[in-house]
């Protein structure tokens, strides 16, 4: 029984508990593996104001890394889980959420005056399953600005531009 209790234990010990705890060490190791791969780390965590939702409530927005690709700049979404099994990690980032970073991103850009430079966003995939290696996907421009302007809501295959 002391046996079982003890694995139990160690076990808890050494993976991160609860989503917050979950989250910070994806986020953590999608940094080393972006760093590994030749980016350059300029920011993690930015939160700011960026208005208000339909009841008034104050909005904040937050970018869980921004990093330097050569002369890219990227904002990048972190998605952590423990298992894939019922959905791929991926599907985490919605709409909504990609809404979120996009406004979040402009507000970034206007608040140090940054102009001119290209920006993309990338989302990084990391599923940590207990007792196997962590595996971390990058997902290059996942979304475009673009696909958000109000002028290209209807212009797809469903209801062709007239």
């Amino acid at each position: 029984m002391s046996e079982i209790l003890s694995i139990m234990v160690q076990d808890k010990l050494s993976t991160p508990t609860g989503t917050s705890g979950l989250g910070r060490r994806g986020e953590e190791l999608a940094a080393r593996y972006l760093i590994d791969n030749g980016y350059r780390l300029v920011l993690s965590n930015f939160k700011v104001p960026v208005g208000r939702n339909s009841k008034g409530v104050q909005v904040t927005g937050e970018i869980d890394l921004i990093a330097l690709d050569g002369d890219t700049l990227c904002f990048i979404e972190v998605k952590t889980r423990r298992s894939d099994e019922f959905a791929p990690i991926i599907t985490a980032v919605d709409l909504r959420k990609q809404r979120q970073i996009t406004r979040t991103a402009r507000t970034y850009l206007r608040i140090f005056g940054i102009h001119g430079v290209k920006y993309r966003f990338d989302v990084v995939t990391v599923l940590i399953a207990r007792g196997l290696s962590p595996k971390i996907k990058l997902i290059k421009n996942f979304w475009t600005e673009a696909s958000f302007k109000k002028r290209n809501w209807y212009h797809n295959e469903w209801f062709p531009a007239s």
